[in-house]
């Protein structure tokens, strides 16, 4: 999803907006997160942030971060905002194999 959104809107608070446009993005990662993983097995799915005022001014960010760095564009006053989500698989970090040890009698 790569999408400028408004955030001011005469007939609407700006609070209102704003969680409009959070609620936008996290339906777009659910509806991402259903689809399909080449080996569900290894994998997840692992989401490319940018966000800012605008295309040239965007930061890179992950998605946790994501939220927070639109309420930080929000308070610039600015009246729209470009965000920018990915959607990639990525494989799963192997865990350790805990170690094993022998009692010793």
């Amino acid at each position: 999803m790569k999408k400028i959104f408004k955030l001011r809107d005469e007939k609407k608070h700006e609070d209102r907006v704003l969680e409009s446009v959070k609620n936008d993005i996290r339906k777009y990662v659910k509806r991402e997160k259903k689809k399909p993983l080449p080996d569900k097995a290894t994998m997840y799915w692992d989401f490319d942030c940018k966000i800012g005022a605008s295309l040239s001014d965007a930061k890179v960010v992950t998605y946790e971060e994501l939220v927070k760095a639109l309420d930080a564009v929000k308070a610039t006053g600015v009246i729209e905002c470009y965000v920018e989500v990915l959607a990639k698989a990525v494989e799963k970090p192997l865990k350790e194999a805990p170690e094993v040890t022998s009692l010793e009698e």
